[in-house]
């Protein structure tokens, strides 16, 4: 094929997600960042809605976050194992919290929207990953609760979070995990 671009074919043959546990600092500057959002902003979006946006999260902001977040975690009802693990998260050298913003549309419905927005997620991974940096896509109390969003993370009616993108530096290799079965997760339609 004229147009095969068999360096990305082997990026996402073996990319991986680094676990902010093995991530370090630096993280990437405001320049890099920059750069790392615009091409995350490269994905499909019908009506061309923009319906996503980015919260920063710089070390200052996630020092101050963390045991808040670990308070609210247990105010839920959750256990110290829970909160703990949801504050650790925020150990991170910097998390761009990636806001599913729809946009009302007599075209484009808010599905097509939201997958945009976890575009996005996945677009920062891979361009944080293709950069050098590790990089992770998680979720969990802080992109999950919308009291949490709205209170600390600036989220207005409609929005969610769509994903907590952890970037940092590689420590270390994370290992290998197993990986679907793609035949059985196939149909087939002649």
């Amino acid at each position: 094929m004229e147009h095969r671009n068999q360096g990305a074919l082997d990026f996402l043959a073996s990319r991986r997600s680094h676990p902010p546990k093995l991530l370090t600092g630096p993280a990437p500057d405001r320049e890099e960042l920059i750069r790392l959002l615009t091409l995350a902003a490269r994905v499909p979006d019908h009506g061309k809605l923009e319906p996503w946006r980015f919260v920063v999260l710089g070390r200052e902001t996630l020092d101050r976050l963390a045991p808040i977040l670990r308070q609210e975690v247990l105010a839920s009802g959750q256990d110290t194992a829970a909160a703990e693990k949801a504050a650790s998260a925020f150990a991170s050298p910097v998390i761009v919290a990636v806001v599913s913003s729809p946009v009302d549309s007599d075209k484009i419905p808010h599905w097509e929207q939201i997958l945009s927005a976890g575009a996005v997620c996945l677009g920062l991974v891979n361009a944080a990953l293709a950069s050098g940096w590790g990089a992770a896509w998680l979720t969990g109390f802080a992109a999950l609760d919308e009291r949490f969003g709205r209170a600390h993370l600036g989220l207005k009616d409609g929005e969610r979070v769509a994903g907590l993108v952890h970037i940092g530096t590689r420590r270390t290799a994370p290992p290998e995990r197993p990986r679907p079965d793609i035949e059985a997760k196939t149909d087939w339609l002649p």
